[in-house]
């Protein structure tokens, strides 16, 4: 339970540091179909959390959204480390009508499950990451991690772009919303 509430308050505070960036972006990095901004090169030169990092990425506004909904932004925002799966916009929208379901007050713990499913404790580079690899996250259940040549996936999603470090972990923005 302890854990869950840490994830929850992580992804929160990711959530509200996406929400306060601007469209100030200087910055564009394209991976396979999935574009994400930042303002600044590298989160952790910057001294930026994961939350601050996503607020600067703007593909993943929803997410911070999220993150927001489900009040886990500040859990984020503290020392971890953290490694953060991260679905695109595209992601959550192909959740269809799903996504405005799980956004509602009314939905908080089930949206908290599947945000905290995206965590995983420690920080871990993509060099880190080894092919059949079992993930424990903090919503406590597993993710499997396979390798194939370039492309990297967890669950099946793919990661679109690999580490995306900030000061307190490190982001892999995937193409997919990974669901317990």
């Amino acid at each position: 339970m302890k854990r869950m509430f840490l994830l929850a308050a992580c992804l929160l505070a990711l959530a509200v540091g996406v929400a306060a960036c601007g469209d100030d972006d200087d910055e564009t990095t394209t991976s396979g179909a999935a574009t994400t901004e930042q303002t600044t090169g590298s989160g952790a030169e910057a001294g930026e959390n994961i939350v601050q990092v996503a607020q600067g990425t703007t593909d993943l506004s929803t997410l911070v959204e999220a993150l927001t909904v489900a009040e886990l932004a500040k859990t984020l925002e503290g020392p971890g480390p953290f490694t953060v799966f991260a679905p695109t916009n595209e992601a959550f929208e192909a959740l269809g009508d799903t996504l405005s379901t799980l956004l509602e007050p009314a939905n908080q713990e089930e949206l908290a499950e599947i945000l905290t499913y995206h965590v995983v404790p420690g920080e871990l580079t993509a060099s880190e990451l080894s092919d059949g690899q079992m993930l424990e996250t903090v919503q406590g259940d597993s993710l499997e991690v396979k390798i194939e040549g370039e492309e990297v996936t967890v669950n099946g999603a793919a990661v679109v772009t690999p580490d995306v470090e900030a000061s307190n972990g490190v982001v892999h923005v995937i193409d997919e919303v990974l669901t317990p």
